[in-house]
């Protein structure tokens, strides 16, 4: 809890320092007609300090991993502080034993700076005997105990981070037992009219019904290993290559639900024609007029679930972004027990969105879950084939999944064209 306070307290500290100093580069801009660089570079400092309160809980993970580590640097300087002192000499008190450390230490610096025939004696004598030592027995030669230090394996992959979209988290999920679904639409309504006391009514016709089909395509993912290597290694390399399938299948399902063709694949809010759009404002960029007025672009009922989406670099612009009356579009909302937001309403970072640009669209905002459909068919299936490649001594593991999906309501979202 007390992380957590300091957290938050340095997150309003942080976005206070952002206000101040991107004022004082919008007012630089207004009189010079550019920014004093040295503003902007404390301005990124500052938005990246910002960022980097997105993830509360791993900047506290990494601290606590960084205190481990500064305690194991401890020891292992403590260690090395007894193996020099049992090298030199047996001392006979803790002042002698330093003493005798910082000898062998200046000597080692000295012997590089200035060379060992400008050791002094006592320098000379330290430096010797720890190489008498190590030439007698050390790592660095198998013959001469190397052997006996073997280098240890750790049971852990190094990756580096995969962008995968949240978009699951956002819409309507549906599972389904079929090879599609069908959802019936109201494609247009009636409209009510007036009439006298005794005047003729007549039909108010416009009602119409239509129906949504969302089929479920097949995504795969085909690997061969060697049998050797999975009797061999010292990982499961089934669960591994299981894990990495059901994480790009992820991928996958999250480019698709920004900019998919809909033939084969999942539909796009970014490829759909019927989702409407407004003008950003600037020609390769956003700005705080574009967002307002997209903000107020969809029907009042679908804002109270509406979630804006964008990715991390399109983020850092709209922090710099205030309205006609002097106030931030971005909000820190942690310290009041609510998400960050955007004009008030929540945002989600969707790594596939696209960057500012002209015509790009780099933000999109409304009810997601009213307006996408995902459909499951098969969550994620393995099929384990001994037999395809067994002249080759290989195993061949073939990942499948059938997902599909659509803009089911357009009218629920929007998305910002760069443009103005």
């Amino acid at each position: 809890m007390e992380d957590a306070k300091q957290a938050i307290d340095g997150l309003m500290t942080a976005f206070e320092e952002f206000k101040s100093t991107n004022d004082a580069r919008l007012k630089e801009i207004e009189k010079k007609g550019t920014a004093d660089p040295v503003v902007t570079d404390k301005l990124s400092k500052i938005e990246n300090t910002i960022a980097g309160f997105e993830g509360i809980n791993q900047r506290l993970t990494q601290a606590e991993a960084q205190k481990k580590a500064l305690d194991d640097l401890k020891s292992q300087f403590d260690a090395i502080e007894l193996k020099v002192g049992r090298i030199v000499g047996k001392p006979r008190d803790e002042g002698e034993k330093k003493g005798r450390v910082e000898t062998w230490l200046r000597a080692a610096w000295r012997a590089h700076a200035v060379g060992k025939t400008n050791l002094s004696a006592d320098e000379a004598k330290a430096l010797d005997a720890v190489e008498t030592e190590m030439k007698a027995l050390n790592v660095g030669t198998d013959t001469a105990g190397g052997f006996l230090a073997p280098t240890e394996y750790v049971r852990e992959i190094i990756k580096g981070i995969t962008d995968v979209s949240p978009v699951r988290s956002l819409v309507r999920v549906r599972p389904t037992a079929n090879k599609a679904i069908q959802i019936p639409a109201r494609r247009g309504q009636f409209a009510a009219q007036r009439v006298g006391e005794q005047g003729t009514r007549t039909e108010t016709t416009g009602l119409t019904y239509g129906l949504e089909e969302i089929t479920a395509p097949e995504m795969y993912a085909l690997v061969d290993i060697s049998r050797q290597m999975i009797d061999d290694a010292a990982f499961d390399m089934e669960g591994e290559i299981r894990m990495e399938a059901e994480e790009q299948f992820a991928v996958k399902e999250g480019a698709e639900f920004v900019s998919g063709t809909g033939v084969g694949q999942l539909e796009g809010i970014l490829s759909n024609s019927s989702v409407a759009e407004t003008n950003s404002g600037a020609a390769t960029a956003i700005a705080a007029d574009g967002m307002i007025n997209l903000f107020h672009g969809i029907k009042t009922a679908y804002t109270r679930n509406a979630t804006w989406v964008l990715n991390r670099t399109t983020l850092g612009s709209v922090r710099k972004l205030k309205d006609t009356t002097n106030q931030y579009l971005w909000q820190p909302g942690v310290a009041n027990g609510v998400p960050n937001s955007i004009l008030g309403a929540p945002y989600v970072e969707v790594p596939d969105m696209p960057n500012e640009a002209a015509n790009a669209y780099p933000v999109a905002f409304g009810d997601f879950r009213r307006a996408y459909t995902l459909v499951d068919r098969i969550v994620m299936e393995l099929l384990r084939d001994p037999y395809t490649q067994a002249t080759s001594g290989n195993i061949r593991f073939q990942f499948w999944k059938r997902v599909g999906g659509k803009v089911t309501l357009a009218e629920a979202i929007r998305k910002m064209k760069c443009s103005t």
